[in-house]
Order: structure tokens, then C-alpha cells, then sequence
């Protein structure tokens, strides 16, 4: 329960990023620096995080024995999730772009084919591959119905081909974030905390990064003072504090795909957070009845979701 409610407070600092973004976008500001100036703004503000607690030579050696895997997950877990998000902003509303992010519940738990569990056999330590939780599958799908019910009324108002663009990216996205950041917890395991975690992901996608932005002064010049003023605001609360929440949150259970599985399942909130502070701040009107019914939907599916797996792993035990 203590991590879940954890990412449930991380998913409210996450909100910051979908409401922001489609500001962003609504101002015609370029994505491709609404996605880069988050994380360039995030590197100097971790970093002294980082050296007052003296850790900066802890994560940097740890990066050099372990560089190749920490460039693949580091990129599968921030680049090819942010990217995405800030591309998608162009075409929706923060609050369907958060709506249909919740596939990730999904995508969390087909992923773990990808990962590999110890058992001890006649003294013999053998690696068996993850199953995936089709029970927890099953339960998930209430609210995936809900991203489905979400998305009708849009369909029907835009070209298909404007459709995928917008949610295609965020499958890709949500698949990508649960991989890379289970697999950057396997890698790090309890050598390095959360901060240091996140500090050393962004150092390490940092030149990516500056690619995107210098692809972006290319594409349009420099970003306006309004746009850079606002990727701040969501390398601070987002970038730093929710992503901050969110891996504690995951660091907490990582040892159970079922309960990472849950806590990830806490992100749908982001819906409603993101909806109270588009209307309230950008003056958006209320979604319509097919939308609010999935709206509610995938938020009681949050509490079945986690009830379920409780009964679940309850059930596994007396076996």
C-alpha cells in the first residue's frame, strides 16, 4: 500500500508533464525541445544533488564498468519513453495523451518474458525465465476498456492517419518505460539509490539529448523564453520529483513483477490530475459523457487492479 500511494503522488508531479506539454504545443513550440530541455535542465539540478551527498565518483565508476547496458536501458527508459509523450502533444489533449499512456499497464506486465527469476535447486541456483500474469492481465483490462471508451468520441472527430500518429508513438513509449527501468534496477540493484539512479540516466542519454535540441534550433531556431521557461517547471516537478516517486515507489517492490506491476498501474490518476489542471489552467471544457465514463473506469479499474493481485499473490502463497 506505502508504494502505491507513493506513485499515486508521483503520478500528480507527472500530470505537470501532459498539461505543459499541450501548452507547449499550443503555442506552436517545437517538441523536439519540450522533450530535450527536460532532461538538460534535469542534468545540472541533479548533479548538485548528487555532489552534495557525495556520490558523483560512486555512480560515474559504476557507469564505466557497466556502459553498454546502461546506454541501452538508459535510452529505452528515458529517450524513447519522453520522446513520444512530447511528440504526441501536437495532435491531442494532455488529458487523452495521459489516457491512453495507461496501455503501459498493459505493457508492464507483458514485458516480463524480458526479465529472469533465481531459484534454489538441489543447491543449484538456476535462472528461470518470468511468466506473464495473464490473471493480472485479465484484471488490467478494465481499465484499458476505459482507454478505449477515452478515445471514441476523438476518433470520430480526426483523420486516421492523425489517429495513429497519436498513439502509436505512445505504445512504443509504454512499452519502452517499464523495460528500461526494471531492467536499470536489476543493473544497479543496491549499489546506487533512486537519485543516483536517475542522475546517471540522464548523464548518460545527456549527448542524445543535445542532438534533439540542436535538431530542433535547425527545424524552427531557438525556443521561445515562454517554452523554455516551461520545460523547467517540468524538469523540476516531473523530471525530478516525480520520477523520483515513481522509481522509489518501484525500487520499493522490484523483486515482484505482479506488485511493479501494480504500482505502475497507479500512473492512470495522471488522467485526472491532468484533467482538473488543463481545465482549471488552460481553460479546457469538460471531456464528453463516452470520455468521463472511461475516465472513471480506469480509475476504479486502479483499485480492482490492485485488489485482485492482492487475492492473487495470496492465492500463490497457500499453493
Amino acid at each position: 500500500m506505502r508504494a502505491i500511494l507513493i506513485g499515486i503522488l508521483g503520478a500528480l508531479f507527472f500530470s505537470v508533464t501532459f498539461i505543459l506539454n499541450h501548452a507547449m504545443a499550443s503555442d506552436e513550440g517545437n517538441w523536439l525541445f519540450s522533450a530535450s530541455l527536460r532532461f538538460i535542465f534535469m542534468l545540472p539540478i541533479l548533479f548538485i544533488i548528487i555532489y552534495s551527498k557525495k556520490s558523483l565518483k560512486k555512480v560515474h565508476n559504476h557507469i564505466k564498468s557497466h556502459f553498454k547496458p546502461w546506454i541501452i536501458w538508459s535510452t529505452l527508459g528515458f529517450v524513447l519513453f519522453y520522446m513520444p509523450i512530447t511528440f504526441v502533444a501536437n495532435y491531442s489533449p494532455g488529458w487523452l495523451i495521459s489516457a491512453t499512456w495507461q496501455l503501459t499497464i498493459i505493457c508492464g506486465l507483458l514485458v516480463a518474458p524480458f526479465f529472469y527469476e533465481y531459484v534454489q535447486i538441489n543447491r543449484q541456483q538456476i535462472k528461470i525465465r518470468e511468466r506473464i500474469s495473464w490473471p493480472s492481465v485479465w484484471t488490467s483490462s478494465v481499465m484499458v476498456f476505459g482507454v478505449v471508451l477515452v478515445q471514441i468520441p476523438h476518433i470520430s472527430h480526426i483523420e486516421i492517419h492523425v489517429f495513429m500518429m497519436s498513439v502509436i508513438p505512445l505504445i512504443i513509449g509504454a512499452f519502452c518505460y517499464p523495460l528500461g527501468n526494471r531492467k536499470m534496477m536489476i543493473l544497479v540493484d543496491d549499489h546506487l539509490n533512486t537519485l543516483e539512479r536517475i542522475y546517471g540516466m540522464t548523464l548518460v542519454t545527456f549527448p542524445i539529448w543535445l542532438i534533439v535540441f540542436i535538431c530542433g534550433i535547425f527545424n524552427s531556431g531557438l525556443p521561445a523564453t515562454n517554452q523554455v521557461v516551461q520545460t523547467f517547471l517540468v524538469a523540476v516537478f516531473s523530471g525530478v520529483i516525480a520520477t523520483t516517486l515513481f522509481f522509489y515507489a518501484t525500487n520499493l517492490v522490484k523483486h515482484n513483477q505482479a506488485k511493479l506491476a501494480a504500482v505502475e498501474s497507479t500512473q492512470a490518476t495522471e488522467i485526472i490530475f491532468t484533467l482538473i489542471g488543463e481545465m482549471i489552467l488552460l481553460g479546457l471544457p469538460l471531456p464528453s459523457p463516452i470520455s468521463m465514463i472511461g475516465i472513471v473506469i480506469i480509475t476504479l479499474g486502479i483499485f480492482i487492479y490492485s485488489f485482485m493481485n492482492g487475492i492473487i499473490r495470496e492465492n500463490h502463497k497457500v499453493l
